[in-house]
């Protein structure tokens, strides 16, 4: 017997992605919804490349009891309401909006790097799916910290408009398109200009109360996401950037750690580091770029080097499709764990 899965927000990007990566890795599923607001309702949606069409039914009646699990791609709004429905009704939420990231009894899971906190997921029914790019960054730092332990973190992200939706994607379309007839398009979704420009600025500015003044919340959410994942003694500073890319983020991150790290050892780690693809040659092109890993479950690393400004420093090129690890994929591996661990069907 497998299970039955909800996908909550099935017609958004993310949920698109949840859907084809449950039929990619042929998860075993019994049977399948496909979930969103009620503008959706009697859409049809495609359930990977298998060829099946799955029917959108209403969230505001859709009855979560009898469901085994339900992977939430909606904003913080929807999943405050439905949520803790799904999860009275005996469903699992596995939920990708910031809602319950930081709530102490809601586990926040990245499979390769904290599977064990999976356990905590009874108290609320509720596990947490972190920040996209914190996700493919914790991956990456995982084998590095169990060889060495990470003090400290500094890192700068090139988040793509994938990120913000398809309305970023849209956007950053049009505007380039405007430019190239000589239209101006005025943003709407960004705060300036996205096409053949870089927006320092992601989510909304903190302030003094917060102990992050001056920092943006997705900055914060770096920060406070991997030190409940990987180690609460990790400090951790983060510049968030949102570049003219579609769909891949990328992060040059600079690592200090407690003892001496060799890259040569550094490489060898990472290069047996699950969820991890080294590609690193000190050569033209030798090195990952966003538009290289669409539609990869990996998190690529490249260019790691020593970093000469602190006594035992690395630094690294870190990149992934957002859509999948950041986001889908990483949700369908908490579900693939949860069942393995716990419920046990399929």
């Amino acid at each position: 017997m497998g299970y039955r899965i909800a996908v909550v927000g099935a017609t958004g990007n993310v949920g698109r992605e949840m859907l084809n990566i449950l039929a990619e890795r042929e998860f075993p599923a019994d049977e399948v919804a496909a979930v969103a607001s009620s503008r959706s309702v009697g859409d049809r949606v495609d359930y990977g490349d298998t060829g099946r069409e799955l029917t959108v039914r209403n969230l505001e009646h859709f009855d979560f009891a009898g469901w085994d699990m339900a992977l939430f791609a909606v904003g913080s709004g929807p999943t405050k309401v439905h949520a803790p429905r799904a999860a009275d009704a005996g469903c699992v939420v596995i939920d990708n909006s910031s809602l319950y990231r930081m709530e102490p009894d809601v586990p926040l899971i990245v499979p390769e790097v904290n599977p064990e906190a999976i356990d905590g997921y009874a108290q609320r029914n509720i596990i947490a799916n972190p920040n996209c790019s914190t996700a493919q960054m914790v991956v990456a730092l995982k084998p590095l910290h169990d060889a060495a332990t990470i003090r400290r973190v500094v890192v700068a992200t090139y988040q793509s408009v994938s990120g913000a939706g398809k309305a970023g994607m849209d956007e950053l379309f049009e505007q380039s398109r405007a430019i190239f007839v000589g239209d101006r398009r005025e943003p709407q979704k960004f705060t300036k200009q996205i096409a053949f420009n870089l927006i320092p600025h992601i989510d909304s500015f903190m302030g003094p109360e917060s102990g992050f003044d001056g920092y943006t919340r997705e900055e914060w959410k770096m920060a406070v996401e991997t030190q409940k994942i990987l180690d609460p003694a990790i400090r951790v500073t983060a510049t968030c950037v949102r570049v003219p890319v579609f769909v891949g983020h990328s992060e040059a991150i600079s690592i200090e750690f407690a003892r001496p790290l060799s890259v040569a050892r550094a490489q060898a780690i990472l290069r047996e580091a699950p969820g991890v693809m080294l590609v690193d040659r000190r050569e033209d092109g030798g090195y990952v770029t966003p538009v290289e890993c669409v539609g990869d479950y990996a998190t690529f690393v490249s260019r790691v080097r020593r970093d000469p400004t602190v006594e035992h420093g690395l630094t690294l090129w870190c990149v992934s499709d957002n859509l999948r690890k950041g986001a889908a994929l990483n949700a369908v591996q908490i579900a693939e764990l949860l069942g393995r661990r716990h419920l046990k069907k399929g």
